[in-house]
């Protein structure tokens, strides 16, 4: 049996870690870091040249970049739930930190974790 809880990790290379005990696996999902700017997304179109264009919590509409090292690990479609990082100066881009699998955006989703405005899971 497989359960998951949410931590807010500091660290990617820790976002797949696995605890064990004795009712089961647990395994951590990652959520955005406030204090860094971070905030989930949801990817609107993609655009192409690692470009995706993300419809943010706070309600702009940026252009997201895909980080080398999301691009050659998870591929990301239109619908996803992402953690972006706004630019510091440039407020209608930013970068794509994370991105979610269905099944964490529907635990995040039953768990309130996501703000109503872009909760489409």
């Amino acid at each position: 049996m497989i359960h998951l809880t949410i931590d807010n990790l500091e660290e990617d290379e820790d976002e797949n870690k696995l605890e064990e005990s004795n009712e089961g696996e647990y395994v951590r999902i990652r959520l955005p870091n406030r204090k860094e700017g971070e905030m989930f997304a949801v990817a609107d179109q993609l655009v192409g040249g690692s470009r995706v264009r993300v419809v943010c919590e706070d309600g702009k509409s940026r252009m997201g970049r895909i980080r080398g090292r999301i691009k050659k690990r998870k591929w990301i479609r239109s619908g996803n739930l992402l953690i972006v990082r706004p630019w510091d100066f440039q407020d209608d881009k930013a970068d794509i930190l994370y991105c979610y699998t269905p099944t964490q955006a529907s635990n995040l989703a039953r768990r309130n974790k996501i703000p109503d405005n872009i909760n489409v899971f």
